[in-house]
Formats: C-alpha cells, structure tokens, sequence
C-alpha cells in the first residue's frame, strides 16, 4: 500500500526538536508507520533548485499538511510573505487535509504577522493548541487515529482512542473533571480553567469526538464507574507472609474506580503493609516526628502508575500488586513498546506510552514524567535507599520487582548489610559505627529512630563488654569496635 504523506511545516528555527520527534514517532510507531510517511525539510539533500521550490513541490505531493505555528513568523519574501504561509496558502488551494497546532506559551511575545496568520488558520481549520512537546505528540497522534478512521484505512482504534464502550457524556463526573482542572494547573499550570465544561475539557484532551462519543479513556480518567464498562481494568493487591504465593493471605483488596484512585489505593495497600521507622521529637513536642518508611513511596507509586497506565487494556487479566516478605512485584498485562527492551529501562530512553490519551491527563495531574524517567527513578531511588537494585521482566505480563530491605544485597553501588545483623538495636548501632566510627550520638538517634538516652545505655552496655572503645576527646575521637567479649556473646 502507498503510504500517505505528511508535510510536517513550521518556521526555520523553531520547533526543530518538535518536528524531529514527530518524524521519528511517525516512522516507528507500530500503527503509524503502516500508514504514514512523514516529511521534515532538515531531511532534504543538497540541490541546485531554491529551497522555498523543494517545499511547495513536497506539498503538493503531500496528503496532510501538518502546521507547528509559534511565535515567530520567520523569514518573508519580497512580498512579506513566509514560507510557512506560503506552504500553508498552497495546501489549503489544492484541499489538503490541514492538521494545525499552535503552541500557547509565550503568546505575548508572538510576531505581529503569526499573529495575523494564525486567525486567518483559525477562521478556515480547528486547530488545536500544545504546552510541550510530549502534549504535541499526543494530539498528533489522535489526530492521524481519526484520519485514518474517517478515511476507512482501518475499522478499529487503539484502546483509549476508541468510542466503543457504549458510555455517555453521563457516565462521566463533574467533580472529578473539575479536581483535575484544579490539580493540573497546580502541577503543571494547565491552561484551562476550573469553570471550562466538560465537553470543552474533553476536547482539548482529545477525549471525545464530533458525534459526542466519549473515548474510553475518557471513561477511565473521570468515569463514575469505571469498571461498569471495563472490568478488567481494576487492581489486585495481595499481601503473602512469605516468599512465594501460597495461603493463607493476611491481606487482599480488590480495588476499583477511576485511575487516579486506583494508583492511590494500591500505594496505600503497600505503604501500609510494610515496616515505617518512626523518630523521635528532638525540637519540642510541636516539632513533627521523623518517619522513614521501608520502602520510598515514589519509588512505589510509579510502578504502579507505569503498570495502570501502560497495561493492555483489552486483555481479560488485571494489574497484580503483590507484596511478599522479601520484595514487592507488580504485574501488568501487556508487553514493552517496540523497539523498547528491558535492558533499556535502566538507563535514558524515549517514551513510548501504550495509551498516550490515557498518560496525557496522568502527566498533567503530576502522577507520570513523560521523557522516559521513571525506570531509572525507581531505580535511583531504591539505591539511595541502599535497597536491591529493582528489577524488570518481560514475559506473559510485565514485572517490576522492588526488593524490600530484608533481601539479600549484592548490588555493589548499595552498602552490603545482613540483614539478619540489623535486628536488634545494638547491633544496628554497631552496623552504622563500622561505616562511621565518628558519629555522633545525636546522629545515631535520628539514624536508628530511637532516644538519645537509649543510644547512650547501648553504648555503656558496648564499652563495658569491651566490644567498643573510645579513642581521642568527645569532640573529635572516634569509636573502635573489638572482637566481640565472651561477656557480650552472653548477651
């Protein structure tokens, strides 16, 4: 099949990482690069022939034209015309199909002559407007889906572009819309209002179309019962006393609601279930106490982001959450984007979200990055923890792994404990002492989350065995551990 053409425009000088990544994401996306060939003027060889020709002739080979306004209006001609415009007066002459974008930062700023461009678009096209690049993306990529739909290329959409789950505008609740308003300009300066409608919201998140059909991602994001329509989509969590599955279970939840909520209630099945150091007041009784839970929570939270909004939401199976005594795995239905490899995860790469209209509101809320972060945090973060470093599967479903801290550490970038040393308060003590002999007993405190005075009868109970020795003054020795007493065994 001939593969339609994209003339991807927008001023020299501008946009040119958004225009790259477009071509790129175009090429390799597995149902874009069935259909679509995109064209970006940094792709064209050295010729004889003016440049401005080279691009008018693209356009009238292209099928879409694809505008990136801006700022600025860029180069103008001997009549004050760019070429831009130019490409722009062409494609609307011969009826191309015109997808525009316009971003809305910085639109002060913008030239007097964009500014007169850009209503003459307006007045002709529906236009759609972008904060970042990742925004970009994402309307692009709805766009081509309904392309492709109205032009009969495919009878099918992805997942969270499709409208086939019966659900209405009704189905749908205000006041989760309006918390999101609320929440994304918090988070991201979101640049709706939390007075827009919800058919005016759900437009400019691409989640509902001419007809009035809401998407299903739609129903997910802000659906009042969300599982009415997928059942699926709920979450699992079960927590096991040991290592392997096996009953009896203290505890399993079976949680439902919209995407928000379910991430929620999954990190809060966790965080409640695992151990939490708890301090002590060292400022006054008004001062908060210091807690360090076992795990850190953004470590865990997204996980079970990752696994809710990249799963495979047309597979019958649901997202386990499953905490065993030595380590915490969750499990989504689905596989890695192409061209995406578990070895990948660890370090930089690109994102590719399974359901970008689905990812899109989660990133305007706060709950994701989207530049392909969040491996590598949840690995960053259980390092500094001096945790396992976690782990990444690919088979049926995809597995995250967070290892608690009672498993065995081997990763030579965490400091190597035993944890069957670490048990007790004395030999914690005596563990921190090994790395640092010339702490300090305040410090001690807030490290082991006890009292100073308990700090202190643990080390007199130390020298007096003679397991531990103090060399130099108080201000500034430091503190020798010997061989353990017979005395001290004893104990």
């Amino acid at each position: 099949m001939q593969r339609i053409k994209i003339f991807i425009s927008s001023v020299q000088g501008e946009f040119a990482q958004e225009r790259a990544m477009l071509s790129q994401y175009i090429r390799t996306d597995a149902l874009l690069g069935k259909f679509f060939e995109p064209f970006i003027f940094e792709e064209v060889p050295a010729n004889e022939f003016p440049a401005s020709h080279v691009y008018l002739k693209e356009v009238e080979l292209s099928d879409i034209y694809l505008g990136i306004f801006g700022n600025k209006y860029g180069y103008e001609d001997e009549e004050g015309i760019s070429p831009t415009e130019r490409e722009y007066d062409l494609a609307t002459s011969l009826h191309k199909t015109r997808l525009i974008y316009i971003k809305s930062v910085g639109e002060e700023k913008r030239h007097i002559k964009e500014q007169n461009f850009i209503k003459k678009v307006e007045r002709s096209v529906v236009r759609k407007t972008f904060v970042d690049i990742d925004g970009l993306r994402t309307s692009v990529y709805a766009s081509l889906v309904r392309y492709l739909e109205e032009k009969e290329y495919i009878r099918w959409r992805p997942f969270d572009a499709s409208y086939d789950s019966g659900a209405t505008i009704e189905d749908l609740d205000e006041d989760k819309m309006r918390n999101f308003i609320h929440m994304a300009r918090l988070k991201r300066n979101f640049p709706l209002s939390v007075e827009t409608s919800p058919e005016s919201l759900l437009t400019h998140l691409d989640l509902i179309d001419s007809n009035n059909r809401i998407s299903n991602a739609a129903v997910l994001l802000f659906g009042k019962k969300p599982q009415k329509y997928f059942i699926s989509s709920e979450v699992k969590c079960v927590q096991f006393y040991g290592n392997v599955v096996e009953k009896p279970m203290p505890s399993y939840q079976i949680y439902r609601g919209d995407v928000f909520e379910l991430v929620d209630q999954a990190t809060s099945f966790v965080m409640s279930r695992i151990d939490n150091w708890v301090g002590t007041r060292s400022q006054g009784d008004t001062a908060e106490i210091p807690t360090r839970p076992e795990l850190p929570i953004d470590a865990v939270k997204e996980a079970i982001v990752n696994a809710i909004c990249h799963r495979d939401y047309t597979s019958n199976a649901s997202v386990q959450v499953m905490l065993f005594k030595d380590r915490l795995e969750i499990l989504n239905p689905g596989t890695l984007p192409y061209g995406l490899t578990v070895q990948k995860l660890s370090g930089p790469h690109k994102s590719l979200p399974t359901n970008p209209l689905l990812a899109d509101p989660m990133y305007w809320s706060g709950y994701i990055e989207k530049v392909g972060t969040g491996t590598e945090d949840i690995i960053n973060q259980c390092k500094q923890y001096g945790l396992k470093t976690p782990e990444f599967q690919q088979e049926e479903d995809f597995k995250v792994i967070i290892w608690r801290s009672s498993a065995n550490v081997s990763d030579p970038d965490v400091i190597q404990i035993d944890p069957d040393a670490i048990q007790t308060d004395p030999d914690r003590l005596i563990v921190i002492l090994r790395k640092n002999p010339s702490i300090s007993r305040t410090k001690l405190s807030k490290e082991l989350g006890i009292s100073e005075r308990k700090v202190r009868n643990i080390m007199n109970d130390l020298r007096s065995s003679g397991y531990l020795v103090r060399e130099g003054s108080d201000s500034h020795g430091q503190w020798v551990l010997n061989e353990p007493t017979e005395e001290y065994n004893k104990k």
